[in-house]
């Protein structure tokens, strides 16, 4: 009986975890270049359940098996639908989308000064006075110059300024920068950070992109609220059966206790 308290405990904790994870999803549902979580979960590895110091038969102490427990569910890894969600068109020449895989290059200043290159797929960008393509939260954006290397990309904002597929900044017919992107071998190497930005950890391995810069679109968070919606009915009964689980059992609990003790 305990054992099935147990089991219905580890339910509710992992309906708990993809509640979380979907309630963040739906929060998400319109932020632009957002990627949507999923999570996974396990049974327990089955285990043999003994009892201990047993004579029966034998006359001697002895284990004897009495039988396979599968104690619960276990809460697995949560992962990212790299999925590329749908273009909105907005007529802004510096809102940019990535069709394909890659990521664009974002110069990122945390709050103690540290600057480091973060990776994302939110294309809503401006210039900032001084004519430097910035991220709404005012990150540089990084070009690519002469022999791949990275510098800020900086126009003159009172000239018209177009950007083609190939993430070619122009003004007139001189190539002012270069949009850099990034695209990464194996995916499971990058970690969120924030809402819509990654960062690689050890063992990433940067290759060479196969996306085109669309001008005047943002791609939109790939969540689909109907489907997340559906989702989250079901974790509620599901979380909600569980919960019914346990009364059922502490009421019996209760009736072995205070009610046959006395007969």
């Amino acid at each position: 009986m305990l054992k099935g308290l147990y089991t219905a405990y580890t339910g509710m904790l992992n309906e708990q975890n993809r509640m979380d994870v979907l309630t963040n999803n739906l929060a998400n549902s319109a932020t632009i270049g957002f990627k949507k979580e999923g999570s996974t979960s396990q049974g327990f590895d089955s285990v043999l359940a003994y009892r201990i110091k047993d004579m029966q038969g034998a006359g001697t102490w002895s284990d004897v098996n009495i039988g396979i427990g599968t104690p619960g569910v276990k809460i697995g890894e949560n992962y990212v639908d790299y999925s590329q969600g749908a273009f909105r068109e907005t007529g802004n020449t510096f809102d940019l989308a990535l069709s394909g895989t890659g990521f664009f290059n974002i110069e990122f200043t945390d709050k103690a000064g540290n600057t480091t290159t973060k990776y994302t797929r939110d294309g809503n960008f401006s210039l900032s006075k001084e004519g430097y393509l910035v991220t709404k939260d005012g990150d540089f954006v990084i070009g690519e110059g002469a022999g791949g290397a990275s510098n800020h990309i900086q126009v003159d904002p009172n000239k018209p300024v177009s950007i083609d597929t190939a993430g070619r900044v122009m003004q007139g017919d001189q190539i002012v920068a270069t949009i850099k992107v990034t695209d990464f071998e194996d995916y499971n190497y990058l970690e969120r950070y924030g809402e819509s930005m990654f960062e690689p950890v050890e063992g990433a391995q940067i290759i060479n992109p196969n996306a085109k810069i669309v001008s005047g679109y943002l791609e939109q968070s790939n969540v689909q609220t109907v489907e997340e919606m559906v989702s989250l009915i079901s974790i509620t009964r599901q979380y909600e059966a569980n919960q019914k689980l346990i009364q059922t059992y502490d009421s019996s609990l209760e009736i072995a206790v205070n009610r046959l003790g006395k007969l």
